[in-house]
Formats: C-alpha cells, structure tokens, sequence
C-alpha cells in the first residue's frame, strides 16, 4: 500500500520520509550494498525527490548509507564489532542511568512507569510482536528518568544502533517475549526504588541482548558458508 502524504506539509514530510526509511534500515528490509535511488523512493512514498534527497543526506551524515561513485546511494555495512562496541558501552551508560533513575525517582514518573508496565503486562497477553514498536519508547523512558540531560542526550545518540541490534537479537527465539520480561521488571525496579536490583537487571538485559545478537549473526554466517559449498 502507498503512503500518502501532503506537499503542503513539506516539514513533516521531510521528516515522515527520514524516519520512514530509517525504519526499513533497522528493521532489516533493506540490507548492506542495497541501492536507495531517490525516484523509485519518491514514486513509492508518492512525494517528491527533494524530501528523498534530504533524508538520505540525513542518513549519510549519520554513517547509515554511503555515495558510492557509478552506483550511488547505497546501505552501510555496519560491523559486527561497531555493534558489540556499542553493547560495551551501554554496559556502563545504560546502568548508570537506572541508577540515577532509582536515586532521583518522584511521583510522577512513578506514575510514568506504572502506566507503561500496565500497557506491556497487556502487550505481552495480546501480541508480543508489538513489542518492536514499544522498545525505543521503553528505552527513552528509562534514560530520561535518570534525570540526567546529558547522559540521555549520549544515550540518544545510541539508540539507533540499540534498535537495529535488537531486532536482530529477535530473530533468536523467544528473545523477544524474554526482553519484554526483562523491561518489566527493570522498571518496576525503578519505581521501587531498589537501585542495586534495577543495576544487576541492566547488566543482565544487555548481556542477554547481546548473546541473541551473537546467536543471530552466527546464523548468518553458517547460512552464508553453506551457499559457498
């Protein structure tokens, strides 16, 4: 189904555009070497080439795809060590902001925490697959609860990579259903107020996110090895 957005709405389209390829990068729908060209995108969007342009001058400037010279713009190999490097630092960045999420915890956030544990005890009854959609915003709430603008402000800049390597990590089954678990119970937590359990949760959830990352890309590998032989 095409997407269908007005001209006249040319900021939000410029962002609609951005995000929307984002997503498919993350999400795995477009691969590394995969050529983006700015008409098919348009036609498909149904919008003009510049809103494309822009979003893809956007994407580049943020290392997700790159001007290749007779090919054009194409996807990023993003490298299994860039990824790991990034579980490394979300193992000191992440724990330290549940920390001071616990430390700093009000009413209103408590409130916050409650409402969402409440929509994802629902989720995990309804459909956990819905969970992908919920995971950035999970994250956001966790990290601006450290009350702590700058520590969100870096853990913003990661969060990207955060999304794609989790969406990886879903292909291993019953991650999936297993980190939902593991935000549920970080947050409550949180709103407890119990600072260690919270840290020792993190530690756990990003160790655990990391090993179905490994799992994923071991799969990968052993299914590209087997169509050379």
């Amino acid at each position: 189904m095409e997407k269908t957005w007005e001209e006249n709405q040319l900021i939000s389209i410029r962002e609609h555009a951005y995000l929307y390829l984002k997503k498919l990068i993350l999400e795995g729908e477009y691969q590394a070497g995969d050529r983006l060209v700015e008409r098919e995108l348009a036609a498909k969007l149904n919008i003009s080439r510049t809103p494309i342009r822009e979003a893809l001058f956007r994407l580049e400037s943020q290392g997700f795809v790159k001007t290749v010279p007779r090919k054009g713009v194409v996807i990023t190999n993003i490298s299994e060590d860039e990824v790991l490097e990034v579980f490394t630092i979300l193992s000191s960045l992440e724990v330290l902001a549940v920390k001071l999420a616990a430390q700093r915890m009000d009413r209103e956030t408590q409130k916050e925490l409650d409402q969402k544990i409440q929509e994802l005890m629902e989720l995990d009854e309804q459909a956990e697959e819905n969970f992908n959609s919920e995971h950035i915003h999970m994250n956001q709430l966790i990290n601006k609860a450290s009350k702590s603008p700058k520590l969100y402000e870096i853990l913003s800049g990661l969060i990207d990579f955060i999304h794609m390597a989790a969406n990886m990590g879903y292909e291993t089954p019953g991650r999936r259903k297993d980190s939902l678990k593991e935000h549920i119970d970080i947050m409550k937590a949180l709103r407890d107020r119990e600072s260690e359990i919270a840290e020792y949760l993190m530690r756990i959830h990003i160790e655990n996110s990391k090993k179905a990352y490994i799992a994923y890309m071991d799969r990968i590998k052993k299914k590209f090895n087997s169509q050379k032989v």
